[in-house]
C-alpha cells in the first residue's frame, strides 16, 4: 500500500470513529462493551499521553508539526525496499496528524478506547504506538532479520 495511502487511511479512520463518539455521546458519557473491562467513553484530553501537561495545546501543535516533518524527511531518506520502515512511519505519521486535526480544530483529542486500568485513547494513539513498536522491531530485531520487507 502505497505510503500516502495509508497515512490518509489512519488519519480517516481515526477522524470518523471520533466524530462518531462526538456525536452520540457526551463528554464523560460511557458504554460498557465487557463490563468492568472495556467501555466507549468520551473523553476530551486537552493534554498528552494520560492527560499530562494539560492544557498546553499550542506546545502540542508545535512538537505535532516538528515530528510530522522528521517523519516525513525520514521517509524522503529511506533506502528503496524497506517496506517496514516506510509502513511504520505511515502509521506514525497517520496518527500524529489525527491527533494534530484534533488540536487545530478543538483544543484538545477525542480519546475513547476504555480499558478501564489504562487511560483512554483513540486510533491515532493504537497507529502511533503500533508504528513506534513496529520500527523499533525493524531497527533493532534479530540479526539477519533486519532489512526484510513485511
Amino acid at each position: 500500500m502505497p505510503f500516502l495511502l495509508l497515512v490518509a487511511l489512519v488519519m480517516g479512520l481515526d477522524q470518523l470513529t471520533k466524530y462518531i463518539i462526538r456525536a452520540n455521546l457526551q463528554p464523560n458519557e460511557s458504554l460498557p462493551v465487557i463490563q468492568s473491562i472495556f467501555h466507549i467513553t468520551h473523553v476530551n484530553n486537552p493534554g498528552a499521553a494520560f492527560g499530562l501537561l494539560a492544557h498546553k495545546t499550542p506546545l502540542f501543535i508545535t512538537v505535532a508539526v516538528i515530528v510530522v516533518v522528521v517523519i516525513l524527511a525520514a521517509y524522503l531518506f529511506l533506502p528503496p525496499g524497506r517496506m517496514g520502515p516506510r509502513l511504520a512511519l505511515a502509521l506514525m505519521l497517520g496518527g500524529a496528524m489525527g491527533n494534530l486535526i484534533d488540536r487545530l480544530r478543538f483544543g484538545y483529542v477525542v480519546d475513547f478506547l476504555d480499558f478501564r486500568i489504562w487511560p483512554v485513547f483513540n486510533l491515532a494513539d493504537v497507529a502511533i504506538v503500533g508504528g513506534v513498536i513496529l520500527l523499533c522491531w525493524e531497527l533493532l530485531g534479530p540479526a539477519g532479520e533486519q532489512g526484510k520487507s513485511l
